[in-house]
């Protein structure tokens, strides 16, 4: 027979040693397993107890399962028996062939699977009924821990098992992953590169058989030979022909794992051969070949393949290189982060923007290569709340040199220089660019505006690139309030206010809040210019903590003049975008109008804000934007007075609670 080549050992960077406890008693699997054998009891795992909730979230059990230990269904439970390797994964009764795809993958790269099941780990001395594993999660690693307690039917495991069974380490493998994802139901359904990069906090790249350049078969080759994992997959058209058999053996919209590839000398020609793996164990390519099956065939019978390559360079030329890596964590925020794609103009500007610097050409080229990879984060975990996958992508363009946000006109005016292949509602979207050296805008996005997840981006580039969060800095510019204009200079407007204010405040010529509240609404009420309801008793009271230098809770006469100034300008720019005078303005449109007042916000005090003032519909009206205004104008205010060279402010207890009261 024929020897396949597969990777004898990967050529990957060192992984970091050290994986974040997150089981909810703050005790890591070393401690814990102590605490077990001091006490001389079995673990059991309350974060995922074996019970139905972390079976399944939509549906009951069709037969009544039965959670054993492995000591309980086998006599001499091994938990690893002659290595981890492919025929140790076999699948239950759960859809989840594409991360049983990926744990084959796995087992071909030593290093990696060592990475994901830590060593030292048995049913013989120190057994304490509990494992544990380590998965990448958006960035870093996270350290599962769970009990052995495994789903049964007649004593039969029900979900993934090795073909003998002795051996426990893949199921197990599987409870730890359903943990991480809220439960095994989550795990139905799914592409093998998904759990890939979990495996390995690997980059992938998917290739389409039918477009796939013309050296592929070399691709294929050097991503086994450094470690890569690889899955491929038949597309389905439909629903019904999910799981269908082809009349070679194959499995339509089934997820198999590449496992050798190799050129072989027969009747004096060289044939390429690739072999693959079913996980489920059987229904087999029944072809030439057999499961090694030709090249030819491969393209012919498969539509797409997935590599995760542990490092960019794994599909690149052979010199390996040290690739940087930038990784940025963000939120699409319903009204005020949540854009859209480009074909919604008026919203796509609002997205977060990323401003990469690429300053060192490749070697012996013009150009500067670089790989951006978005995911977003925990859509599996929140299936059982009714989310799915968003549809996402990005868009990269040259950046104008102008300093903070993209506005809407840039947007209007300028083409992007590259963007993502297709949006697409996968957990992650990548794609490798050679753009010249200068700056550039990455603008992640949804699909549909108004859509909410949290997402990681992350930016490989073969020579040092600079990164920025365009929405990360705060800035506030105010003017210095006017001086009061002396009674005798007095203009028209502001002699008829101060008859109001006579009338309504009395001999002391201050006014209470409530009082405010009348004179302002008299007056505003008679502008044909703006609509709206009427302010708010706390909007009156947020303005006189603002103007009152005195600190007696009322606002005197030229204390009211000058926020009458600040007034007027507000309005001006709350008509400015209330363009169909409606008395609302889009929370979209926030941004830019907060700028123009002085205030240069992030996207997490944006969003906080839109939370805040923004109505269901995402507008806000006339009182909910001044309210803003002058709480931020306040604190901004207090801010300046209490810092030293407006960076910072030490406060003891009584000056915090003092200036957290008065904002």
């Amino acid at each position: 027979m024929p020897h396949l080549y597969q990777a004898p050992g990967p050529q990957v960077h060192p992984v970091p040693k050290d994986a974040r406890t997150i089981h909810s008693s703050g005790q890591s699997f070393a401690q814990l397993r102590e605490a077990c054998l001091q006490r001389g009891a079995l673990f059991e795992d309350t974060d995922f107890p074996a019970n139905n909730s972390s079976l399944f979230y939509s549906e009951r059990p069709q037969v009544p399962f039965i959670w054993k230990r492995p000591g309980e269904i086998v006599e001499n439970p091994e938990f690893i028996l002659g290595g981890a390797t492919r025929t140790d994964i076999c699948q239950g009764d759960l859809g989840d062939c594409w991360l049983l795809a990926a744990i084959a993958s796995l087992t071909l790269n030593q290093r990696a699977l060592a990475r994901v099941i830590p060593p030292d780990q048995s049913f013989g001395p120190g057994y304490a009924g509990i494992f544990h594993f380590q998965f990448w999660q958006h960035s870093e690693w996270l350290d599962v821990v769970i009990d052995d307690r495994l789903p049964t039917f007649r004593d039969r495991l029900v979900f993934l098992h090795s073909a003998d069974h002795n051996e426990f380490w893949s199921a197990l493998l599987e409870k730890a992953y359903a943990k991480l994802n809220g439960s095994y139901e989550a795990l139905k359904g799914g592409n093998a590169i998904e759990a890939m990069e979990d495996f390995t906090g690997g980059v992938a790249e998917t290739f389409l058989t039918k477009e796939a350049p013309e050296n592929f078969y070399e691709i294929l080759e050097k991503a086994l030979r450094r470690g890569s994992l690889l899955a491929c997959s038949i597309d389905t058209r439909s629903a019904s022909e999910a799981e269908a058999r082809t009349p070679f053996g194959l499995i339509k919209g089934h997820a198999y794992t590449v496992t050798g590839i190799d050129q072989v000398n027969f009747q004096e020609q060289k044939i390429e051969l690739i072999r693959v793996r079913n996980p489920w164990g059987q229904v087999e390519w029944n072809g030439s070949w057999s499961d090694r099956m030709a090249w030819k065939d491969f393209k012919a019978h498969f539509d797409k393949v997935e590599i995760c390559n542990l490092t960019p360079d794994a599909l690149a030329e052979d010199t390996l290189h040290k690739w940087e890596v930038t990784v940025h964590q963000g939120s699409w925020v319903r009204g005020s982060t949540a854009g859209g794609c480009r074909n919604f103009l008026d919203t796509f500007w609002t997205n977060p923007q990323i401003k990469l610097s690429l300053t060192e050409k490749d070697e012996g080229k013009e150009e500067c290569t670089f790989l951006v990879a978005l995911m977003q984060k925990d859509r599996r975990k929140l299936k059982r709340f009714g989310t799915n996958v968003l549809t996402i992508g990005y868009a990269i363009y040259q950046y104008p040199g102008q300093d903070g946000h993209l506005d809407r006109d840039f947007f209007r005016c300028h083409a992007s220089q590259a963007r993502s292949k297709t949006f697409i509602n996968l957990r992650e979207v990548s794609g490798r660019f050679q753009l010249p050296p200068g700056e550039y805008i990455v603008i992640p996005s949804t699909f549909e505006p108004h859509q909410e997840a949290d997402f990681c981006l992350r930016i490989f580039s073969e020579k040092k690139a600079l990164t920025q969060d365009l929405d990360g800095d705060v800035a506030v510019d105010l003017p210095e309030p006017p001086k009061p204009t002396p009674p005798d200079q007095e203009t028209d407007e502001e002699q008829q206010f101060r008859a109001l204010f006579e009338q309504v405040a009395g001999e002391d010529m201050e006014v209470t809040a409530e009082e405010l509240e009348y004179i302002l609404n008299a007056v505003l009420q008679k502008k044909k210019n703006i609509k709206f309801k009427k302010l708010s008793l706390i909007s009156c009271k947020n303005i006189i903590s603002l103007m009152d230098t005195s600190g007696n809770g009322k606002l005197e006469f030229e204390e009211f003049k000058v926020f009458w100034d600040r007034l007027k300008q507000w309005i001006n720019l709350f008509l400015q975008f209330d363009a169909d005078r409606s008395g609302t303005m889009s929370s979209y449109e926030l941004r830019t109008a907060l700028k123009a007042s002085g205030f240069q916000l992030s996207s997490h005090l944006l969003q906080l804000i839109v939370l805040r003032y923004a109505d269901e519909e995402l507008q806000l009206g006339f009182d909910d934007f001044l309210n803003c205004l002058v709480r931020l104008e306040n604190a901004s205010r207090v801010f300046q007075a209490l810092s030293e060279k407006n960076k910072f402010i030490h406060l003891n207890i009584n000056e915090f609670i003092n200036l957290t009261m008065n904002i």
